[in-house]
């Protein structure tokens, strides 16, 4: 019979059980390529997303630095020259499309740059901000969001003597744009900036008539302050939406372009495996090879790699680590970003350096008018005591009089503890090591058990800007073992080599959980520490840190030695 010739047998036994697998196969890993796509141009989005704000986000701050720097400029310069030094600061113009001014508390206008008609519009919302600054004496800035699109964005800071205050009005749309610049090469991609009030700040991609993008899917997320991402339908292709809050504005930040386009060169390769037949089973085996080798390990190596540009790497992320081309594309896409952020991050280090140079130059001067004034008028004040009780000897007022004694020692000792917090006059003096050994001291002192300190190799004198980094860093680490470790025991380990200095500070207290990216430290309450990683990196140096609960804390800090 037919059905038993060797043709059919091999038909219904061999080959179609073998269609019917490779059918299989194939549709089941188009599928599989579609979800991984879909998925890796979420993940793609949701970090750019994410970076996108923070950049966002640092470029305001800078316009904010930079009017607190005119109005310490204005305080500095004589009355009736706020004009002249507007004038003078016109390299501020770029960074305020809208323009400046300098007004008084009531509102009135001594200069300004730019569009009057801008600052005409501009003077019941500057009201607003006026009164803030005059009820909270604290208040070093103020930014009036923008409501619209057309409206400017307005950061005013008071002079010194707070009679007046200075503005400066930009458009977020610009700024937006520049942060977007070359970031975002897909096309059909759509971004879109809406306030908290659900208005356009910056749409580019998006229809302009629509009125709806401030209901747009994953608005509502990002104005919660979440992070993610979520996909739509739209015209019949489904789109990615990555969104992303822009703290501490209240805005949302929203990246959408549809998943397919890129996902479409694979699919289109997959969708022929049927016609390859019997050769598709090992084919099978090298896709799987090559999956392994071409998408998840360079995933996984890209995924490190972010890590460690998380924690300050920008070199880590420009290792090539191969890959399919849209896992190349998504790395030269982070390679761009992490360019603009240092980029930003530089431009704010001469910011950092003056604002700690500030402090350090404040704590000088506290120091000398707290030894030169009060300590002195306390000794003054002790000695005036032991004359009254020699003459007052055996008088039952002498009793009293030796408390208020003890108590003016007990203060002039605290003062002088805190002096040279302030000073720290031993490093001026003898060098690093030697403050370092005199702070291990007084931890010692304050925890109640010994701080051990060794210090290995040639000890010779650093700069000064980088010795009191490291002092600052040191002193920053002891007391937080001695305030929150409930340490038991704690060493510091110093170790001088022929190109750079290594400090290892641990503890066996009871930790913490280490914030994933320095960013996280502040929002954690981890303010101590972002102090620390901003000094390290304004002398070029890096920090670790290594803890978890129960497991004490370990924090290793290296900083190169110019000769």
């Amino acid at each position: 019979m037919t059905w038993r010739s060797l043709t059919f047998q091999l038909l219904a036994v061999v080959v179609f059980p073998l269609i019917i697998l490779l059918l299989v196969i194939t549709f089941g890993s188009t599928r599989i390529h579609e979800n991984a796509m879909r998925e890796l141009v979420g993940d793609r989005d949701e970090r750019a997303a994410r970076m996108a704000s923070t950049a966002i986000e640092e470029q305001v701050m800078r316009r904010v630095n930079e009017i607190r720097s005119l109005a310490a400029q204005v305080s500095n310069s004589p009355t009736g020259q706020a004009g002249e030094v507007l004038q003078n600061a016109d390299y501020f113009s770029p960074d305020f499309d809208a323009g400046l001014a300098v007004l008084d508390t009531d509102g009135e206008f001594f200069a300004y740059q730019g569009n009057p008609v801008i600052w005409d519009k501009q003077a019941g919302r500057l009201d607003e901000g006026l009164r803030a600054l005059a009820e909270d004496p604290d208040l070093s800035f103020y930014i009036l969001q923008p409501g619209l699109q057309d409206t400017p964005m307005v950061v005013l800071a008071p002079t010194g003597d707070r009679q007046n205050v200075v503005a400066g009005a930009f458009y977020p749309g610009p700024l937006v744009e520049s942060v977007f610049t070359d970031a975002i090469p897909q096309q059909g991609t759509s971004i879109a900036v809406i306030s908290a009030n659900r208005e356009v700040l910056y749409q580019q991609g998006f229809d302009p008539q629509n009125e709806g993008i401030g209901q747009h899917a994953g608005v509502a997320e990002a104005l919660a302050g979440q992070y993610g991402t979520t996909y739509v339908e739209v015209n019949g292709s489904e789109h990615v939406v990555a969104f992303s809050p822009v703290e501490p504005f209240g805005w949302a930040l929203l990246i959408e372009e549809p998943w397919e386009h890129v996902a479409s060169p694979i699919l289109q390769t997959t969708l022929l495996a049927p016609l390859v037949m019997v050769p598709i089973l090992l084919l099978a085996l090298l896709a799987l090879f090559f999956g392994i080798r071409q998408i998840v390990q360079p995933l996984q190596a890209l995924a490190d790699q972010s890590s460690r540009l998380g924690w300050g790497d920008y070199s880590a992320i420009e290792q090539p680590v191969g890959g399919v081309s849209e896992i190349r594309q998504l790395q030269t896409e982070l390679i761009h970003m992490a360019h603009k952020l240092r980029a930003a991050q530089q431009s704010l280090h001469s910011y950092i350096g003056a604002i700690t140079s500030g402090q350090e130059e404040e704590r000088r001067r506290i120091a000398r008018e707290l030894h030169d004034d009060t300590i002195q008028s306390l000794i003054a004040f002790k000695q005036r005591i032991q004359l009254v009780e020699m003459d007052w000897e055996g008088h039952p007022v002498v009793q009293a009089l030796g408390e208020l004694e003890g108590a003016a020692e007990q203060t002039i000792e605290n003062l002088r503890r805190m002096v040279a917090a302030l000073r720290p006059i031993y490093l001026e003096d003898l060098g690093l090591v030697a403050a370092i050994n005199m702070l291990v001291g007084e931890t010692s002192k304050q925890l109640g058990s010994n701080v051990e300190f060794v210090c290995q190799g040639q000890e010779h004198r650093l700069d000064a800007p980088v010795e009191l980094a490291l002092y600052r860093i040191v002193q920053e680490a002891l007391s937080n073992i001695t305030r929150h470790s409930e340490a038991t025991a704690a060493s510091v380990r110093m170790a001088f080599a022929s190109d750079d200095i290594h400090i290892v500070i641990e503890d066996n207290g009871k930790g913490f959980q280490v914030p994933r990216s320095p960013s996280a430290f502040a929002p954690g309450g981890h303010f101590g520490l972002l102090g620390v990683f901003e000094r390290a990196d304004l002398i070029g140096g890096e920090v670790q840190v290594e803890s978890s609960p129960g497991k004490g804390t370990r924090l290793v800090v290296s900083a190169p030695i110019r000769r």
